[in-house]
């Protein structure tokens, strides 16, 4: 008895009426296989998630080349998963394109620069004497013509010097005419040795004095009648006046800074713009050979032509700080559309390319092997051609090397392209659908009914994914 109190762990243990026999039977092994399960079955079901959403979201890309044999052809998914022709074999849905036919024609080469309206001449109207300004013959803004008159200075003044002047000359002419009469008489009186020559001399440096005196008078009167001239202020050059910087009634001298008027030269008028140095040989070997290369003014916008005209000259030196030349047109401007110190965008045309490849400029694209285009092949699908641009002339671009003429190009739609990527083309939409083999037209349709078979196979192997796990629980 002793010995059962004390050791009573010998005794055998009783199962517990609490715990079930399901508790002794959950083995370590079966719990751990069934979370195996449910892991592997998780993992799958976000597979084809994953999978089902990449074929359908637009940043997939065609997932193999047409005809491969690859998974593009099994599953008809593209870039748009099952969005392809027909919604079966034939990868992404086409993309709707603009295009162009590569053409053959004239390329000016033509330079294009900015420039500023500069008159051929702009003068500041000053008085040439001091005087009391009586009238002033011009509107602001009105335009003259060369020798009109402008403004008159009060003439009285020099018309009396005039006269003083005119009166000297009378009374010397008066004397030099005695002077003259008395010399004759002396050398008729020496010719009879009743004089001594010396006389005779005398008289004849009178007569000379006499003569030099007469020439400066009639220099004071040229210059009175030229200061009446001066008061009459006339037009030096034809153009339009500004606004007056002197009214009526003010002492004007020719030290006025502001002068009377300004006259700016508007018919003919020029332009100076400047080009880099590397166009100078071009310029040259046309201007060695006569050529009046035409240059055409733009507005601010380079959108509307202002006038035509051609170049006129080019400096003499290269400015060195920028490496550039100036050069000056000049301009007819017979509708006034050129103003003075106005900006303007001028096109010189250098040279005439003939039978030169031309595309549409929005063709030509920049990418990281250069610049290249899209090239339509029969098959409605594109290719990458790398081209070499030549002179472009606007919404014109000549192609060098890789384009042929009659060719078709991309020139809208181009930005979801790629290699061999397949294109439909507005204007051909009822073509094809008419047509016996017209796809384009029942792309749409199968392509939609080709993603939505698509998502509903991945939501039913989702489905059939589930079952089995469901089961097993």
């Amino acid at each position: 008895m002793d010995e059962q109190q004390q050791h009573p762990e010998d005794k055998p243990r009783q199962p517990d009426p609490v715990r079930p026999a399901y508790g002794a039977s959950r083995t370590p092994a079966t719990g751990k296989s069934h979370r195996v399960r449910n892991i592997g079955l998780i993992v799958v079901v976000l597979a084809i998630a994953a999978f089902a959403l990449f074929r359908w979201h637009p940043w997939g890309g065609p997932s193999g080349p047409s005809g491969a044999g690859g998974p593009t052809e099994a599953g008809g998914g593209g870039r748009h998963g099952g969005r392809g022709a027909g919604g079966g074999p034939g990868g992404a849905m086409p993309q709707p394109v603009h295009v162009a036919t590569v053409t053959q024609g004239e390329m000016p080469v033509v330079l294009t620069a900015l420039g500023t309206v500069t008159p051929l001449a702009n003068v500041t109207v000053r008085t040439q004497l001091s005087g009391t300004l009586q009238t002033v013959a011009f509107k602001e803004g009105q335009m003259v013509k060369k020798d009109d008159l402008l403004a008159q200075v009060d003439p009285r003044p020099y018309q009396i010097s005039l006269a003083n002047a005119q009166g000297t000359l009378a009374r010397d002419q008066a004397l030099l005419a005695t002077a003259r009469l008395d010399l004759k008489r002396y050398q008729t009186l020496l010719a009879q040795d009743s004089i001594a020559s010396q006389q005779v001399d005398t008289q004849a440096s009178l007569v000379r004095q006499y003569e030099g005196t007469v020439k400066s008078d009639q220099a004071n009167i040229d210059t009175f009648k030229l200061d009446l001239i001066y008061a009459r202020i006339t037009a030096p050059v034809s153009g339009r006046v500004g606004l007056r910087q002197v009214d009526p009634g003010n002492y004007v001298t020719p030290g006025d800074t502001n002068g009377i008027v300004v006259i700016t030269q508007l018919q003919p008028i020029s332009v100076i713009f400047t080009t880099s140095e590397d166009n100078l040989p071009a310029i040259m070997k046309q201007l060695a050979a006569g050529t009046k290369m035409s240059v055409t003014a733009y507005d601010r916008s380079n959108t509307t032509s202002l006038e035509g005209g051609y170049l006129e000259t080019i400096d003499n030196q290269i400015d060195t700080t920028t490496g550039t030349l100036k050069l000056r047109a000049s301009f007819a401007n017979d509708h006034n559309a050129l103003f003075p110190n106005q900006f303007v965008n001028t096109r010189l045309l250098v040279d005439v390319i003939h039978n030169a490849t031309i595309v549409p400029t929005s063709a030509v694209l920049n990418g990281s092997m250069g610049q290249f285009v899209y090239v339509v092949k029969p098959d409605n699908t594109v290719t990458v051609r790398q081209v070499k641009v030549g002179p472009v002339d606007g919404e014109r671009t000549s192609i060098q090397s890789g384009l042929q003429p009659g060719e078709r190009v991309v020139i809208d739609g181009s930005d979801r392209l790629k290699e061999g990527a397949k294109i439909t083309i507005p204007a051909d939409r009822p073509r094809g659908a008419s047509g016996a083999s017209g796809t384009s037209g029942a792309s749409g349709a199968h392509g939609a009914h080709g993603w939505a078979s698509g998502a509903a196979a991945a939501s039913g192997a989702r489905r059939h994914r589930k079952h089995p796990a469901q089961d097993s629980e």
